[in-house]
């Protein structure tokens, strides 16, 4: 049953990998590699429930909040009109 998980969660991040590199706008490049993370974040869960280690639901909950700094620095980045990045 995991190995089915797994299959589906890599094809998904294949697929995903499409748009990262094929996005039309970096917004959508943003998002694809914001869902590649969350897929990786998803196998480190699986993993440790695998496993039983719990030492990769830490390394898990640390690289979530990684990914949403992340975001948030990359949203604040290119949020910005032409005006503000001068100043």
């Amino acid at each position: 049953m995991l190995a089915i998980i797994l299959i589906v969660i890599l094809i998904s991040a294949v697929i995903t990998f499409f748009r990262l590199f094929k996005g039309p706008t970096v917004f959508d490049r943003i998002a694809a590699m914001d869902s590649i993370g969350v897929m990786f974040l998803v196998i480190l869960v699986i993993f440790s429930y695998y496993f039983d280690r719990k030492i990769f639901l830490d390394i898990a909950l640390v690289y979530g909040l990684l990914l949403f700094v992340d975001i948030l620095i990359m949203a604040k980045y290119f949020g910005k009109s032409e005006g503000e990045m001068q100043d």
